[in-house]
């Protein structure tokens, strides 16, 4: 295998800022890998599109940034993205590619009333690779399934500094609450990287007792043992690439910069 320049960058995509809460772990971990951020802000969301559509768009642009940017590792840090076209990308590129799965396995360790809900986008929760994980890791549990979308929109307006109603959350919770046996739902799976952007604001809306988990944190281990002993250096400020220009890119800048992205490309 060849030499892997120093600073060939980490690159971790997502349809909108969500992945940034992988990014966080993923600096705690690596504070010296060079990385880029690349979010389909012309393709979000991701949610509604069909599976076809996904996978095109995702293989698409994964291909199209590998080639230009050279990255020593992919992440998809994306849960519908990962859950339909994961197989795809890695059959095309040949880097290592992480993928984001719900954290269906150690919510079903940690759940005292055997009651466990998701939260995803419609895309990810009707995939049958959660009806395997569900299978595999939460035998004799209750998992209670729904779809959030609005919890996008929310993340991505509280990133940019925006208002949220937070009736957004309340009809979150109530999603999988209303559903019979959600009262007894004591952890909650955060099945799609923008959702831990708004944890604290679900956590007021499902009330006390109720814990949340999510991949990040995972996700960011398998990158360190991917590149594990592989030199790093940063050459030139990370910076984070958008597939589409507009008025709304200037909102992000800030909070960007929070996570050490100071820069902005389009693609």
């Amino acid at each position: 295998m060849s030499e892997i320049d120093p600073a060939a960058p980490l690159l971790l995509f997502d349809s909108g800022v969500g992945g940034l809460s992988v990014l966080a772990e993923v600096r705690a971990l690596l504070p010296d890998a060079p990385v880029i951020y690349a979010a389909d802000n012309g393709g979000l969301p991701y949610g509604p599109k069909t599976e076809a559509e996904v996978a095109a768009r995702v293989c698409g642009l994964l291909g199209r940034m590998a080639e230009r940017y050279r990255p020593r590792l992919i992440c998809i840090a994306c849960n519908t993205a990962s859950t339909i076209a994961l197989g795809m990308v890695r059959d095309v590129l040949e880097i290592p590619i992480v993928g984001t799965v719900p954290a269906i396995k150690p919510a079903a360790e940690q759940t005292r009333s055997g009651t466990i809900g998701l939260l995803g986008t419609a895309a990810t929760i009707r995939q049958p690779y959660v009806d395997r994980l569900e299978a595999e890791f939460a035998q004799g549990k209750v998992l209670l399934r729904a779809a959030a979308p609005e919890l996008v929109g929310a993340a991505e307006a509280k990133l940019r500094g925006e208002p949220v109603d937070p009736a957004i959350y309340h009809r979150a919770a109530a999603a999988l609450r209303d559903q019979p046996g959600g009262a007894q739902i004591d952890t909650v799976v955060l099945a799609c990287t923008h959702f831990p952007l708004v944890e604290a604001e679900l956590a007021v809306a499902f009330g006390p007792g109720v814990a949340f988990v999510h991949g990040a944190a995972g996700i960011a281990r398998r990158i360190a043992r991917l590149t594990e002993g592989q030199a790093m250096i940063r050459p030139a400020p990370d910076f984070a690439l958008f597939t589409r220009a507009g008025p709304d890119l200037a909102a992000l800048a800030q909070a960007l910069a929070r996570y050490g992205l100071t820069r902005m490309e389009v693609l």
